[in-house]
């Protein structure tokens, strides 16, 4: 190969080299800065085929997507300086490049990490003292009245404590990380032996006072309920009652017209027909005995046929 050939590769695979440094790729799952020795000269480049001089500028790319921080369990102590085991996680992701780069020595995300931890866990600390163990654990302020299960319950203690942590620890590190959180979670709050027994007693009694409260809605339902029953089967008797005195009445008047205008009709055959009863009636039995007169006034029919005696029959 001859010395022109030889300068000529030379040149072409320096170009070469030049142009792949001059050229850079941003994917859409990354942010990205440009340097121009160690200052940032264009910060968050727009995703695709960008161009940089080659020796002199510098590109940093950095995560774009969410970034959990799973930070180790933390003691804290509650209004009542009562303890809590608690286990947190943090997800966020970078907002402002720039700051991100500066705040964090060069993008250092262990260094980011680090203080969004500290911070999480300060803002945790403060709140947890501020509420009752209680209210943290069972998600229920203590002036907040029992539910009877009629409700839809609203947001929760631990649900504003979260909310409120939050929006406290992303204010910090929008301004001084360049970071935004998205989402601080509890993922377990376990409690010391010396305060479990104190907390499981106070949850047993809150279920009691729960479970009272149902009780006496239903007694006093079921109260209601009698007592109604009651009132309506006293009126339907005295309803029947009525009525049904009404009819005997009726009835009996009837009977009385009908005996009435029989006897009104023929008084004599209705005296022999209320004679032939009451000798049905007494003399029905096997056993029967009865000692009267011979002349007594019971037996006239059975020695006249007309129910009189005449002199001869005396």
């Amino acid at each position: 190969m001859s010395t022109r050939n030889t300068i000529l590769l030379a040149v072409l695979a320096l170009v070469v080299f030049i142009g792949l440094q001059s050229v850079y790729v941003v994917s859409e799952k990354q942010r990205a800065i440009k340097l121009r020795f160690g200052e940032v000269v264009a910060a968050d480049v727009e995703p695709g085929l960008q161009f940089k001089v080659p020796f002199i500028e510098n590109v940093r790319k950095f995560e774009a997507r969410l970034i959990t921080l799973d930070s180790e369990s933390e003691r804290f102590i509650t209004s009542e300086q009562k303890g809590l085991e608690v286990d947190a996680y943090v997800q966020w992701q970078i907002d402002d490049v720039r700051e991100f780069y500066t705040a964090t020595s060069g993008g250092d995300f262990f260094r980011a990490n680090t203080i969004l931890g500290n911070r999480v866990n300060s803002a945790l600390r403060d709140a947890f003292g501020r509420r009752t163990l209680r209210e943290v654990v069972s998600g229920r302020s203590e002036d907040e009245p029992l539910s009877t299960g009629t409700e839809i319950e609203d947001e929760g203690e631990r649900d504003r404590l979260l909310r409120e942590v939050t929006a406290d620890v992303d204010s910090f590190a929008r301004s001084g990380l360049g970071i935004r959180v998205i989402d601080i979670r509890v993922k377990a709050i376990d409690l010391p032996q010396e305060v479990s027994a104190d907390v499981f007693s106070r949850m047993r009694s809150d279920r009691q006072q729960e479970a009272q409260l149902f009780r006496s809605n239903g007694e006093r339902e079921a109260e209601e309920i009698r007592a109604s029953a009651d009132r309506q089967e006293t009126v339907i008797r005295a309803n029947a009652f009525r009525e049904s005195e009404q009819i005997r009445g009726e009835g009996d008047a009837e009977a009385s017209r009908v005996y009435s205008d029989a006897y009104s009709q023929d008084g004599e055959f209705y005296s022999f027909y209320r004679s032939l009863g009451a000798y049905e009636q007494s003399f029905g039995g096997n056993g029967d005995i009865l000692l009267l007169e011979p002349d007594n006034d019971f037996f006239r029919y059975l020695q006249s046929k007309t129910g009189v005696l005449s002199p001869s029959e005396e």
